[in-house]
């Protein structure tokens, strides 16, 4: 364990390293100690992140993505809703939008928690006639969108990293994409699929309505990316490029098919995946899902064929509900998620469909991500550099909603984790343990059996400027810091 003497030690070299030849400027008459002593906790924070993140011993340079792709048109929420003739309502979630009143009711339900959700909109014209008005509001823009897309710009930015992105590119997708991402012939489409990105800020009001947390709600009518159709040219393509690591995401899309479709489509999906080579990594990336048969289809049918799994707190809260996890009781989050429970049900998820103990299945891998934390676990063994990785995940959450790092920008940052947590509600030794988050070394680690959790706060940005993708940035770097021995 560093002594305090030693942890002042390393921050203050981060100071220096960070701030180079004007670190001089910025202390003025103090000394680096003087300065370090008085910082902020957000400043300590970023200031270790820096030292803890180091690369694996080798990681992927060929990374595979795919397979729903799309253009994002980000417009805030309310806007949208007042150019609509829209007011505030009753607030009611729904499965599927099928109205104008239904799109009123399940918005105002997720912005009145602060919660991110997606939705399908089954009203092709109707939601035709929706993207038209907020394609051209004031302040409506165009973005790369859907999660693999998302996850391939990432995993190609500031990275020494070849990127191969399937899925349906259109015109105007191919445009925006980074033109450093390969993109499989067959997979260019004429028409662009497009979804909905309804954002707010933190504080926002509608009506009596006021938001805790910035975050967003989206929702589209896709027709590729709801099937997978891209998935056979996806693998097919896996054969050519010949990828260190696979990731793959938009399951949740498959969701508006209808019961019989999904089911039978499913099951197409899970044997081609069972095609991708043992030795290649496949890390699976969930988004928002509403049905629960769904859900649990894809807990038993694809989690026991993918090494590595990345949701948020709604996906795990929603996976416990649908299997069966261990609290069945449990529907909603209050504020921000127990750090004991949700480790119990990523422990759960790893030993019912992981490999733990005796069992062998593939999965040994999961990141979960919130708001306020993140949590890396993974099969003793099996991955290595779990605290960098954790902490890059972070990181990125930080970087991409402030457009800048951390380091750069800690005013406009606040720490929200609890600061102090037990690591289990369940486990009869870890529930009576309570850990405590240091500022200067503020990743915490601990085992349970042969599962490894690594803790770390992140840096909530005050004001993002895009909340749309934060997930997909945050895996797709966790999996780069990752090495899979």
């Amino acid at each position: 364990m560093w002594t305090r003497a030693v942890l002042v030690a390393v921050v203050a070299a981060c100071f220096v390293w960070l701030f180079g030849d004007k670190a001089a400027e910025l202390l003025g008459d103090r000394s680096v100690k003087d300065v370090v002593r008085n910082a902020s906790d957000e400043e300590l924070v970023a200031a270790a992140w820096e030292t803890l993140i180091a690369g694996p011993a080798s990681r992927a340079s060929r990374v595979a993505v795919g397979v729903n792709t799309c253009v994002d048109v980000v417009i805030s929420g309310v806007a949208l809703l007042r150019a609509l003739g829209i007011t505030e309502g009753v607030a009611q979630d729904h499965d599927e939008l099928q109205s104008l009143e239904e799109l009123q009711e399940a918005f105002q339900h997720h912005m009145g928690r602060g919660a991110a959700a997606e939705r399908h909109y089954s009203d092709r014209d109707g939601f035709i006639h929706v993207a038209q008005v907020a394609s051209t509001l004031p302040g409506a823009k165009h973005y790369v969108g859907g999660n693999a897309a998302l996850i391939a710009e990432k995993l190609v930015k500031d990275n020494n990293v070849t990127v191969m992105l399937s899925g349906p590119v259109g015109p105007k997708l191919q445009q925006l994409l980074d033109s450093r991402i390969e993109v499989p012939a067959d997979s260019h489409v004429q028409q662009d699929e497009f979804h909905l990105i309804l954002e707010y800020r933190s504080g926002e009001k509608w009506g009596k309505l006021e938001t805790p947390h910035a975050s967003r709600f989206i929702f589209s009518h896709d027709t590729a990316n709801s099937a997978m159709s891209p998935l056979e040219v996806f693998v097919t393509s896996l054969d050519s490029f010949k990828p260190d690591l696979v990731v793959l995401s938009g399951f949740h899309m498959m969701e508006g098919l209808g019961d019989d479709m999904w089911e039978s489509r499913l099951e197409e999906v899970v044997q081609q995946l069972n095609t991708i080579p043992a030795k290649v990594p496949l890390h699976v990336e969930l988004a928002s899902m509403t049905q629960v048969g769904f859900m649990e289809a894809i807990l038993y049918q694809v989690l026991p064929v993918v090494a590595s799994l990345g949701l948020n707190e709604q996906e795990l809260l929603f996976a416990n509900l649908a299997a069966g996890g261990p609290f069945p009781e449990l529907l909603s989050w209050s504020g921000i998620p127990d750090v004991g429970i949700a480790c119990d049900i990523v422990y759960w998820l790893l030993e019912t469909y992981g490999f733990v103990g005796d069992k062998f299945r593939a999965l040994t891998r999961i990141h979960f991500h919130t708001l306020a934390y993140h949590i890396l676990a993974t099969v003793e063994g099996r991955w290595a550099n779990g605290a960098a990785a954790v902490v890059a995940g972070a990181r990125a959450a930080a970087t991409q909603a402030c457009d800048a790092l951390p380091s750069q920008t800690t005013g406009r940052l606040k720490l929200l984790a609890p600061r102090s947590f037990t690591p289990s509600r369940l486990d009869l030794h870890l529930r009576e343990r309570v850990l405590t988050i240091d500022p200067r070394s503020p990743v915490s680690v601990w085992q349970r059996g042969s599962v490894i959790f690594y803790f770390s706060p992140v840096l909530v940005c005050r004001e993002p400027g895009r909340t749309v993708g934060l997930g997909d940035a945050i895996s797709a770097e966790g999996l780069l810091y990752s090495q899979q021995q």
